[in-house]
């Protein structure tokens, strides 16, 4: 029973909702009564000019200026119809245009360009140039006075030159004898001068080597290498002594020839025979 009635509900919904339907379907395209009702009250619209009344000229003007608008939204021309015609190509005169704007861009581009490599070029060629002396690398650089030289050897410290890189320390002529068997004859010259060009780099990585007052020999502070005062080696990895210049005295004034080092004495090789003459350095 309760089924039935259940049955019998939902029957009469579907058939509501068909009625429904069935009824917005008919209804579709008609003016409502509320929309009928507001068409009746509006007045009659007015009548339409015959064709050969006249026409005001603001009017005519407006309505020219609305289709010229129109062919221009439409891509048109603004050109009436009749009075359009071939167009004719004429060529650009070149003097009249000028310089373009991608013209303009090229060619800057291009001079800058241009600008920056031969700049570096120049710099190049002046920073590969030789120099015209003054300085290390110097075949005949004047390093100092004999008179600087011996100021400095009297307070026991090598002379110094910052720009040649080069220590002078005093070699004794009694040691000449052992100086010509073991090194250059090259640096006989100075040798026989009575004094010695020592490289200031050390042999073992090419630190500095700085002199010890104390112990009165080059220690190098990197990895230990020890030289006595006239860059034999005493100690330490160094594979050889100090490098050392040739040079010669020229009217009173050490010229040194800093183009070429010459590899320092091998190991063992002692001629002045002088020992750590105090505490070291390093």
């Amino acid at each position: 029973m309760e089924i039935a009635i259940g049955i019998v509900v939902v029957l009469g919904f579907g058939a509501l909702a068909l009625f429904a339907t069935a009824r917005g379907r008919a209804a579709t395209g008609r003016l409502s009564r509320e929309t009928r009702r507001a068409d009746s009250s509006q007045p009659p619209p007015e009548a339409v000019p015959d064709a050969g009344s006249a026409i005001e000229p603001a009017d005519e003007a407006a309505r020219e200026r609305a289709a010229q608008s129109r062919r221009a939204a439409e891509g048109g021309s603004l050109v009436p119809a009749g009075e359009r015609g071939v167009v004719r190509y004429e060529p650009v005169d070149l003097d009249e245009l000028g310089v373009t704007r991608r013209q303009f861009f090229n060619r800057g581009i291009l001079a800058t360009l241009g600008l920056s490599v031969g700049t570096f070029g120049v710099a190049s060629i002046a920073f590969l140039w030789p120099g015209k002396g003054g300085g290390f690398g110097d075949k005949a650089l004047n390093i100092g006075s004999v008179d600087d030289v011996e100021k400095s050897i009297a307070q026991k410290k090598p002379y110094y030159n910052a720009s040649g890189r080069t220590y002078v320390q005093p070699y004794p002529t009694t040691a000449l004898k052992g100086a010509e068997k073991a090194y250059d004859s090259r640096l006989l010259t100075g040798m026989k001068e009575g004094y010695v060009a020592l490289y200031q780099k050390c042999p073992h990585l090419g630190c500095r080597v700085p002199w010890c007052d104390s112990s009165q020999w080059f220690e190098c502070p990197c990895h230990g290498s020890k030289y006595n005062r006239v860059g034999e080696k005493k100690g330490g990895p160094a594979p050889r002594g100090m490098d050392r210049f040739a040079f010669s005295v020229i009217d009173n004034a050490l010229v040194v020839d800093t183009s070429t080092p010459i590899q320092g004495p091998p190991i063992g090789t002692d001629t002045t025979g002088q020992g750590q003459e105090g505490a070291p350095c390093v």
